[in-house]
């Protein structure tokens, strides 16, 4: 017997929409079916505008999140009618929303959407709001995926490490037994997104081309591993806060070719991951990337070389594409909220224990 829902990420790379239909009815989460949606240019500004401070910015988060589930819901309506589905064969949407603060630090989160809409425009059941409950029980309230991730992809007998690389790169620790771990350790593909767009126009720099095209500067990528963020012990998560356009000019003496600073922009993301698996998940024997940036290739190359010994694949070969996973997860998620069964993993983000996530608009 089927049991369908919708899972809906736009991650920090602030790119688009990612829909997808899972199937629980059977004993392993399945891919139904997918959709891209890109954001549109003015949503997008919008949305960039506001990761920063600015006047009448309670009214214009509020207009961007009506704006922003208006676009959600579309993408829900053009996933179902591309697979063939009705609105009431779906439980639940299941919606991160757009991050435009994470402060963890100070005990708030907000993910930009408007849960209420969503569902009146797409007639089905939204569960949104997944970080919340878990920074109120003193948690992270990120990442989230880990507790999905041990779901599809723990062996008892392979020590396997989970890396999603989206706009923030974060890792899951899947031991054969024992607690699993996970954490944001950086940067994943925000900044080598900005670069590009600021200084060539592209919304990415596909499969690390122009990364390859330069090389790394020592200095500058000495003073970005400098912050203060890869000294944290886990748990531990980021955003747009702390890695952004504007922290990465700062770092700029202005004479460096720009070709050049996206080498070494790639070659942060990798030294990130890989430090961070060599400190945190040392005996991983396996290591499986997720999210955009698994599709670099560059990147992959470049982590390959920083982990010598170790079994290195997209979570593909694990039969899950590496693209959709995040919103398979939010699909996973929404499931969790209906069945009041816990979300997260206390030993992931610090929580004082296993909480229910989500609020969720009923139809």
């Amino acid at each position: 017997m089927p049991e369908l829902y919708v899972g809906l990420m736009s991650g920090t790379s602030l790119d688009g929409i990612d829909a997808a239909v899972a199937d629980f009815g059977e004993s392993r989460s399945r891919l139904l079916h997918s959709h891209y949606q890109p954001f549109q240019p003015q949503l997008r500004e919008t949305l960039l505008a506001l990761q920063d401070s600015g006047r009448d910015e309670l009214h214009r988060a509020a207009v961007a999140a009506n704006q922003l589930s208006h676009a959600y819901a579309a993408a829900v309506r053009t996933l179902l009618a591309q697979a063939a589905l009705l609105p009431a064969q779906i439980t639940a949407v299941g919606c991160h929303g757009q991050t435009v603060r994470h402060r963890p630090d100070t005990s708030y989160t907000i993910q930009l959407v408007n849960g209420a809409l969503l569902a009146e425009l797409t007639g089905i059941s939204v569960a949104c709001d997944f970080r919340s409950r878990d920074i109120a029980a003193g948690g992270q309230g990120a990442p989230l995926v880990p507790a999905f991730h041990r779901e599809l992809f723990h062996d008892a007998g392979l020590h396997r490490a989970i890396v999603n690389i989206g706009g923030i790169a974060n890792v899951t620790d899947l031991p054969p037994s024992g607690p699993v771990t996970g954490f944001d350790c950086g940067p994943g593909n925000l900044l080598l997104d900005a670069w590009i767009a600021d200084r060539l126009g592209k919304a990415y720099d596909e499969h690390g081309a122009w990364a390859t095209q330069g090389k790394v500067l020592p200095a500058l990528l000495d003073a970005l591993l400098a912050h203060d963020f890869f000294r944290l012990s886990p748990p531990k998560s980021t955003g747009r806060d702390t890695f952004n356009l504007a922290w990465l000019k700062r770092a700029l003496t202005g004479s460096e070719a720009d070709a050049d600073v996206q080498a070494t922009l790639l070659e942060l993301t990798a030294t990130g991951i890989a430090r961070a698996i060599d400190a945190h998940c040392s005996a991983a024997s396996e290591v499986f990337l997720c999210g955009g940036g698994a599709r670099n290739r560059a990147l992959a190359a470049r982590l390959r070389e920083l982990m010598p010994g170790r079994r290195l694949d997209a979570t593909d070969a694990l039969g899950v594409d590496a693209e959709w996973l995040e919103a398979l997860a939010f699909a996973w998620l929404a499931r969790r909220t209906v069945r009041r069964e816990p979300g997260n993993l206390p030993s992931v983000t610090g929580a004082q224990g296993p909480r229910v996530l989500g609020a969720i608009y009923a139809v």
